[in-house]
């Protein structure tokens, strides 16, 4: 029987594609994959020497932006840098201190790689550097390995080699244009993952805020407290406790007016900078470093010495730094990647990801070779630079400036600061990292996404770090497998006076088609999810018939599949249909497809399976599958 011929009215068929050539349509696959955005269309129907200065423009972006900068840019930038130099200082300081390494370390992060990235780094707003975060993620999982105490020489030089292979894996991600690898963590994992890790640095830093001399190597919440107690009767010192708490409140006091009046951004920025030198001249003028209070005394004077003899290219420690240097490298590529979309998009300008890649990996190869740990973009510093006005990346050479001399200069005046002080200004740093409105946003949206962010969170706080990364990539993972493996689908009826047919769940008004059952699969059908994909539709249909015969109602005999949402098929779920259409044929039910696009039809073509089924069982719209098969349900409607 033609169903096309059932209604007095035409109906318009579903185009069938010209079979393409299979090697063409396995490269337009992977162009499609890993080349959406077509990078080389600039590129063609170029001279040579265009090609070059495109190319060259491509990796070092200054070679754009530069020829328009002006006087007018650099006095901002002037501005921004010298306001983001005097917050990094202090934090760069605190941070080495995260990763067990000596403080002029975090200074020399905060000099070669940003002047690396002010050159082939997109972003206008991002101030590179190290982070907490990534700071106590590298000296957790180094410490594991080596003893930063014991074996100074050996932790560093593992330190460096994690750095070089965090920077080989940033940049091989963004040449091979694997950079939807990162999207694996989701905003929410990244979320309790952030706020973990902030509970977690701020617990470590009770030891410098208390003054106490033996504490745990371990990070969990746990350890720490009862590192904490135990050392309460004789281990704290009430002096120690006095700056630290006293600086801490000045702190958050500078940072509620900063927030409250945007015009006074500058207020939180000067702070740190300013409680050091408020800090280092009061343990100077009454000598509290007598009394138990604890200083960082000497930091070497002198810029960034090369470091490249000191990497593991070989050995057990090269493999070592490999995968510590990954994971780093990754937790540091998301933060930076985030933090740049958030300013690009409020700046309204476009961020080539892979591009960041590049640029952020280059860097700490680079940094690797002059005694730099994994720097990445800082979200305190980034938003210090936005509200100060930057215009370009020269705002990074300018902090890098003021790095430098402070390294060949001022390093001397440090001598004192107590590291009271230190652990202030990280605590009111990573308190910003906890976005407990966001979690909140995330359990009213998805409750599933509040489960991994919860689990990332109790993960980094009571256990560790890395499990509480591996925590939320797993649980990222679990809910990837869960939609690929279990996708939705929905019964769909005619809205009164129309020919549109939607979800009977969300359009109550929607009535059903008698004898017939229209159902819809929201996803491409793969290996994955074809079996359930058909077993789901033969429990749609076995439902609709034991409520029809209890209601005395005629049978179903036709299952209208709505494929618009299929946007693709292999080949275990063209079986799949052949499945289905096998069952259903024993119920006496015809099977009729509603628009299926167009890889699918040509994957459908292909397989023979529309030789099965009949070309005049393919359909344009659901509509015209029902009109073919009941009219008169349509001209009632």
């Amino acid at each position: 029987m033609d169903m096309a011929n059932l209604s007095g009215s035409p109906v318009h068929k579903v185009g069938f594609p010209p079979r393409r050539n299979f090697a063409r349509g396995l490269t337009d696959g992977l162009k499609e994959t890993f080349f959406a955005d077509d990078p080389l269309r600039p590129y063609k129907d170029q001279p040579r020497s265009k090609k070059l200065l495109l190319g060259l423009r491509f990796l070092f972006p200054v070679l754009e932006w530069g020829r328009d900068y002006d006087l007018s840019k650099f006095k901002r930038d002037i501005v921004a840098g010298l306001t983001i130099a005097s917050l990094c200082i202090p934090q760069d300081i605190g941070y080495a201190k995260l990763a067990n390494m000596e403080p002029k370390y975090g200074l020399y992060s905060s000099f070669v790689p940003p002047l690396v990235y002010a050159v082939m780094g997109s972003s206008r707003d991002i101030a590179i550097g190290p982070v907490a975060v990534v700071s106590l993620l590298l000296g957790t999982l180094l410490r594991a390995e080596v003893d930063p105490v014991n074996d100074v020489e050996e932790y560093r030089r593992l330190a460096f080699t994690a750095t070089f292979f965090a920077g080989v894996t940033q940049a091989a991600l963004g040449f091979l244009r694997l950079g939807f690898l990162i999207e694996f963590l989701s905003h929410a994992t990244i979320v309790g993952f952030m706020g973990g890790a902030a509970v977690t640095i701020a617990l470590q830093q009770l030891k410098g805020f208390l003054g106490i001399d033996k504490f745990t190597q371990q990070t969990n919440i746990v350890s720490v407290m009862k590192s904490v107690f135990s050392s309460a009767s004789h281990g704290w010192n009430w002096q120690t406790i006095l700056i630290g708490s006293s600086f801490l409140a000045l702190l958050l006091v500078a940072r509620y007016i900063g927030k409250k009046k945007r015009n006074l951004f500058w207020v939180p920025a000067v702070a740190p900078l300013a409680s050091v030198v408020l800090a280092t001249s009061f343990v100077y003028i009454t000598h509290a470093n007598e009394h138990g209070v604890k200083i960082v005394r000497n930091i070497d004077k002198g810029i960034n010495p090369p470091s490249a003899h000191q990497i593991h290219f070989t050995g057990p420690f090269a493999a070592k730094g490999l995968r510590i240097g990954m994971v780093a490298g990754v937790v540091a590529l998301t933060e930076a990647v985030a933090i740049g979309r958030t300013f690009a998009a409020m700046k309204d300008y476009q961020l080539d990801g892979n591009k960041e890649m590049v640029a952020l990996g280059t860097m700490n190869v680079v940094g690797s070779m002059t005694s730099c740990y994994v720097s990445t973009g800082s979200f305190s510093r980034s938003a210090v630079n936005f509200m100060a006005g930057c215009q370009t990346s020269v705002s990074n050479v300018i902090m890098s400036v003021v790095v430098m001399l402070t390294l060949l200069i001022l390093t001397p005046l440090f001598k004192y600061t107590p590291n009271a002080i230190l652990s202030a200004i990280i605590i009111s740093a990573v308190i910003g990292l906890i976005d407990y409105e966001a979690a909140f946003l995330i359990w009213k949206v998805d409750k599933f996404d509040f489960i991994a962010c919860v689990g990332a969170f109790f993960g980094v706080v009571f256990i560790s770090v890395e499990i509480g990364l591996l925590v939320a990539i797993s649980i990222s993972l679990a809910k990837i497998l869960l939609q690929v493996t279990r996708p939705r689908t929905a019964l769909l009826g005619n809205i009164p006076g129309t020919s549109i047919y939607r979800n009977i769940e969300q359009y109550p008004e929607a009535t059903r088609v008698p004898g017939a059952l229209i159902v819809r699969v929201d996803s491409a059908i793969y290996f994955t999810n074809s079996n359930y994909a058909k077993e789901r539709i033969l429990r749609w249909l076995r439902d609709e018939e034991e409520q029809l015969k209890e209601n005395c109602l005629p049978k179903i005999d036709l299952l209208i599949a709505d494929m618009s949402p299929v946007t693709d098929i292999d080949t275990s779920g063209i079986h799949a249909l052949e499945e289905l259409y096998r069952s259903l044929k024993k119920r006496k039910v015809q099977l009729v497809l509603a628009n299926p696009g167009p890889a699918v039809i040509e994957k459908l073509q292909l397989a023979k399976f529309i030789e099965l089924i009949g070309q005049d069982k393919i359909f344009l719209t659901v509509g015209e599958a029902v009109m073919a098969h009941a009219p008169n349900t349509m001209e009632e409607a």
